[in-house]
């Protein structure tokens, strides 16, 4: 039985449901296919102390912070910061407009 690789895609899926609130942990792992729900613990760790660098690593391979792979250009690290700023954005706006009905109530 080898390790689970997961792409970075899923990754951020995860931490995007994870963070709506709208799944359990049980609903993400099937919905995404997680093996063990330590795993999206450990990527809600590296979300909520900023260290987005390590959703783009491989196993094995542990980045510093600034330090990704030698092959990764310019354009595509800004790229992954925009991809990861508009995840963001898409969950604050989820988050106010829920915090906005629940002060309707």
């Amino acid at each position: 039985m080898g390790k689970n690789v997961y792409s970075s895609e899923v990754k951020w899926a995860v931490v995007k449901d994870k963070l709506s609130g709208e799944l359990t942990t049980k609903e993400i792992m099937e919905k995404h296919g997680v093996k063990n729900k330590s795993q999206i613990e450990t990527w809600m760790r590296w979300y909520r102390a900023n260290e987005i660098y390590r959703f783009d690593q491989p196993i094995g391979k542990q980045y510093t912070f600034g330090h990704g792979p030698e092959l990764s250009s310019e354009a595509d690290k800004k790229e992954r910061q925009m991809s990861h700023l508009k995840m963001e954005n898409e969950i604050l706006k989820k988050y106010m407009e829920i915090e906005r009905r629940l002060r309707k109530k």
